[in-house]
């Protein structure tokens, strides 16, 4: 909840970074879980209990699978237990090996699930306007040793789909996209879900749509289909006969009741994403050096993230100093997705050199700045953020000045 109006900024050396106390009494997520009808939850999970079927595709998870499937515009869909083990089981599925090309700008879960299956990520620079994947920059990228491409909808933005798919086909690799942003999102009216070779959602507790841990493999390929669904229960493809090495990648019965009961509020969640979204737009208007990431208003899209580019040469504080301003006041900012994965380990120590190909992916994450936002933000405390961050800005040189000369301050680790 939000401090006692006395509190509020009016000038620079009044702000919690110096020693005033902060504006939030407790931390202000940049995503906090969307829980839709609680009522309608727990009816579900009264069902399962009476059914006393918890696991191994029981009646929601089906459900659930068939809705997905259904607003993707996708002939399969299958539930798994995190969008992790997804990529994981995807990756396996299309018979990945050797090298796959990735971004270096996402989720580290992106590279690992290819480095734990010992795939070698090869890292492309990103187009600096969509912030993901660049074609040409993938295409520099192939060589015989490539198997595939693992594209990523970074925030909710659809990568060059066409571009890539064509590309995929001309050079004779397989295509799968990380969706983890973008349930929900279309490109060129066209649901993501129905692209390359198969795509996979994530229902992380943070996500628009959460089913607490879960995600989705979808794909319109029969074969792939098939093989997801024997790879994410132990290999098994009847009763008692194992055909194929697997894991335990199934979704449980209770994880899928939330996904449903979330999916019965998702327009709403994305509605009160957009207000966000707006307000923060309207509340930051005209200052220097800060531009939003935008959304394409033809097109669908959740909302879910408000992204900040931070021009240090015109504000005059970077954006490691604001986030130390910010995390100050409890308002939990955060660096997404710094450093990128190839300075990351093992990356770093694989690849060495991987920096002097992504000069897009190194400029852009020292840029971001993601702001709290979902169904437990209001306007309130938009304002109050909005105030903080206008208020540093404004007083850029003074600020950083004083931050420097402080030993004590110092940006928080993580993205």
């Amino acid at each position: 909840m939000l401090q006692t109006p006395g509190q509020v900024r009016r000038q620079w050396k009044d702000l919690a970074v110096f020693g005033a106390p902060p504006a939030f009494a407790s931390p202000l997520h940049v995503g906090r879980p969307n829980i839709g009808d609680r009522a309608r939850f727990l009816d579900r999970i009264n069902g399962i209990l009476d059914r006393a079927w918890l696991t191994n595709d029981g009646p929601c998870v089906k459900e659930l699978e068939r809705r997905i499937a259904a607003l993707a515009g996708v002939k399969h869909c299958m539930a798994v237990c995190n969008a992790t083990i997804g990529l994981e089981i995807a990756i396996r599925a299309l018979d990945l090996s050797g090298e796959v090309i990735v971004p270096s700008f996402t989720f580290v879960a992106t590279a690992n699930a290819l480095h734990w299956q010992t795939i070698r990520p090869v890292f492309a620079d990103i187009d600096p306007n969509t912030h993901n994947l660049d074609p040409q920059a993938v295409e520099r990228a192939i060589t015989p040793r490539t198997t595939g491409i693992v594209g990523v909808h970074v925030w909710g933005r659809p990568c060059a789909v066409d571009a890539l798919a064509g590309l995929a086909r001309r050079r004779g690799v397989k295509l799968l996209f990380d969706a983890a942003h973008a349930f929900g999102c279309s490109s060129a009216g066209r649901m993501v879900g129905r692209f390359g070779d198969a795509e996979v959602f994530s229902f992380h507790a943070t996500k628009v749509l959460n089913s607490f841990e879960g995600g989705a493999i979808v794909t319109n390929d029969d074969e792939v289909a098939h093989r997801v669904r024997m790879m994410r229960n132990f290999g098994f493809a009847g009763y008692d006969s194992a055909v194929h090495v697997g894991v335990n990648g199934k979704m449980t019965e209770v994880c899928a009741a939330m996904g449903l009961t979330s999916l019965e509020s998702f327009d709403g969640f994305v509605a009160w994403n957009r207000t966000n979204y707006d307000l923060y737009r309207r509340e930051l208007d005209g200052l220097p050096g800060v531009s939003f990431v935008e959304y394409d208003a033809a097109e669908r899209n959740t909302y879910h993230y408000v992204v900040l580019l931070i021009d240090e040469a015109q504000t005059q504080i970077s954006r490691d100093r604001l986030i130390d301003v910010l995390h100050a006041e409890n308002i939990l900012a955060r660096r997404y997705f710094y450093p990128g994965c190839h300075r990351m380990e093992p990356y770093r120590t694989l690849f060495p050199n991987a920096a002097s190909v992504l000069p897009a992916t190194e400029r852009l994450a020292r840029q971001v700045l993601s702001l709290p936002t979902g169904t437990a933000i209001g306007g309130d405390e938009i304002r109050t953020v909005s105030s903080i961050l206008r208020l540093a800005i404004e007083n850029g040189p003074q600020v950083s000045a004083t931050l420097d000369g402080s030993a004590s301050v110092s940006v928080a680790n993580g993205a």
